[in-house]
């Protein structure tokens, strides 16, 4: 199954000091800033290349899911984009291979807008989002044979 990387999240301490690293020493354009610094949406992201961001989510958003012991994991989740086809197909996969679907099919936000994500983990316990878009023709070149 050919797909896309979509987004990766980094839970963060500090999410100022990420900001600044990213936009100003990797020089990644920041997406959602002045929306985030606003409350008006959870997380800032930054723009890795056309098809890909990397989103930060501050403490609040992984707290309650860290490890016992009181450290964080800095990487949350990453996310694959398909097209709706393809995202179906993994769906069942997913149910013939009895992996369990812990959330969606939700709405969330991703490098090209709001699709529809379904959440499952890896055999190791890595949470992996696999989304498709609805009007993002970027999808199309997960089909297969492409």
């Amino acid at each position: 199954m050919e797909c896309l990387m979509d987004h990766i999240v980094l839970n963060v301490e500090d999410d100022e000091k990420m900001i600044s690293f990213y936009s100003k020493v990797l020089l990644m354009p920041p997406e959602r800033l002045d929306e985030y610094r606003a409350g008006n949406v959870p997380f800032p992201s930054l723009r890795l290349n056309a098809d890909t961001i990397i989103d930060l989510f501050p403490k609040k958003l992984w707290r309650k899911s860290a490890r016992a012991g009181g450290g964080h994991e800095n990487l949350n989740h990453f996310c694959i984009v398909l097209n709706k086809e393809a995202w179906q197909e993994l769906l069942e996969l997913l149910q013939a291979n009895s992996v369990s679907i812990e959330d969606g099919p939700v709405q969330r936000w991703g490098a090209h807008g709001t699709g529809t994500s379904i959440y499952f983990r890896d055999p190791e316990g890595n949470l992996i989002e696999a989304k498709y878009y609805e009007t993002d023709n970027s999808s199309e070149k997960c089909l297969p044979g492409s």
